[in-house]
């Protein structure tokens, strides 16, 4: 039985791991953190958790955090993941960091979160992408996409890796449950009920994830929609000067990439975000525009699952040679 840590269980990310690793078969939830509720039971403060659950929030060093478990998911603030995961490592115990931390190059963290990143060390840490990054099986460190990234990164991975795109441009629109627990403008029910709100147009950080990845021109514009769960993104793919791929051509691409990739399922109909609500699956289909260079690709995926907590636990099963589904083969919510 695998001993997991939860530092953060409080958060969205952080009680979807709670929820997720409850009905895992070969997982034990050793130690759930918060410094706001600690000695509260977890299942007092989350009712929706009981009887699943006895722990007590606990805040302890990390050595003992590490001592208690076999693998600590960190799921805290951006900024706050790297004050930790030094000293996890350092006690031997395997990592999945749920924050930003890890995800860049250092300079390019900084530069973007407008942080200093107090972990000095080069930790090589694995991008936690799986359909993408194998290696994440050999990781001690892993770092989990964003979510924006997660759905978008996998949209138009297969065209890339083949070389036919020369730029993509992402529309994303997303569940509130993305901008996390605490309420802001753009999450208050009056302004977002039958509504839609995009914001940082053209500068959202996690477009640094997406052209890390890809290395190639990205642009991306997200959206807020009055919606719990889910992420819709639209991929405008501009395909290289004389590339020309028939519907066929292109499903059989998508087809060969993703042939043993079990999370992902192809669609002949338009992705809708109630069918991967609740669940690790990421939904895509396309549509290739006549007489243009233009392919539109479109992902769904549940934020807090595929985008969030669910791929988190894949890599963690990838990690310790399980199942690569434990814990995560069940079907969507409906309605």
């Amino acid at each position: 039985m695998i001993e997991a840590g939860i530092i953060g269980g409080t958060g969205y990310t952080g009680l979807e791991l709670i929820r997720l690793l409850l009905a895992h078969p070969e997982v034990h939830i050793s130690i759930v953190t918060s410094r706001r509720q600690k000695g509260q039971q977890v299942s007092d403060v989350n009712p929706y958790l009981a009887p699943f659950i006895s722990l007590a929030y606990d805040d302890v060093d990390p050595r003992e955090i590490a001592d208690r478990s076999d693998v600590v998911f960190v799921a805290v603030p951006h900024g706050s993941a790297m004050t930790y995961v030094p000293r996890l490592l350092e006690n031997g115990v395997r990592v999945i960091d749920l924050s930003a931390d890890y995800r860049l190059k250092r300079a390019d963290f900084e530069r973007i979160y407008q942080l200093e990143h107090t972990d000095k060390e080069e930790r090589n840490a694995v991008y936690g992408l799986p359909e993408l990054h194998p290696e994440v099986a050999q990781a001690g460190l892993v770092a989990n996409p964003g979510c924006y990234p997660t759905g978008a990164i996998l949209a138009v991975a297969p065209l890339v890796r083949a070389g036919l795109v020369e730029r993509v441009l992402f529309d994303s629109k997303s569940g509130i449950s993305g901008a996390g627990e605490s309420p802001s403008e753009k999450s208050h029910f009056p302004n977002l009920a039958e509504n839609i709100i995009p914001y940082q147009i053209t500068a959202h950080r996690h477009v640094a994830e997406m052209r890390q990845e890809l290395r190639i021109p990205v642009g991306f514009t997200p959206h807020v929609i009055p919606a719990i769960r889910g992420i819709l993104t639209t991929a405008h793919v501009f395909l290289k000067a004389g590339v020309s791929k028939t519907a066929e051509a292109i499903e059989q691409l998508y087809t060969e990439f993703y042939a043993d990739q079990r999370f992902i399922r192809l669609r002949s109909g338009v992705p809708t975000l109630g069918a991967v609500r609740g669940t690790n699956f990421c939904d895509l289909s396309f549509a290739i525009e006549e007489g243009s260079d233009r392919i539109v690709v479109i992902s769904t995926i549940d934020n807090l699952v595929k985008g969030g907590s669910g791929q988190a636990i894949q890599n963690m099963n990838l990690m310790f040679g399980l199942d690569e589904a434990a814990g995560l083969w069940f079907p969507g919510l409906v309605p």
